[in-house]
């Protein structure tokens, strides 16, 4: 059984910071890669960034240059520092882990519960 368990959402202020954790456990084979998506009402869950293994990390050309993540696949951790937040940032946010299958070496996605981000104007 995979768990992975989001921390660190939350409400603030436009122009504040936050900082998302994610811890993941269980019978993980091995990780490709981490990562946070985010969803609001209505519309698709959507790529915020993600982190590889070999610590490529990745961003959504919207939090360029304002959130920064970093991972630890040892601790089987990933976080992410959001800064300079806008109220467009609002929305639940969740962790992803992507892993290969031992049998098959298809690819497995693994979700959190996601937590609420809230950035009032």
């Amino acid at each position: 059984q995979v768990q992975l368990v989001e921390s660190g959402g939350g409400l603030v202020q436009a122009g504040g910071s936050l900082r998302l954790s994610c811890s993941a456990s269980g019978n993980i084979f091995s990780i490709n890669a981490m990562g946070w998506y985010r969803q609001t009402p209505g519309k698709q869950r959507e790529l915020v960034a993600t982190i590889t293994s070999s610590g490529r990390s990745n961003y959504a050309d919207s939090v360029k240059g304002r959130f920064t993540i970093s991972g630890d696949n040892v601790k089987r951790m990933v976080y992410l520092q959001m800064s300079s937040l806008k109220p467009e940032d609002t929305a639940v946010y969740y962790c992803n882990v992507a892993s290969t299958n031992p049998i098959t070496y298809g690819l497995l996605n693994y979700w959190g519960q996601g937590t609420q981000v809230t950035v009032s104007s």
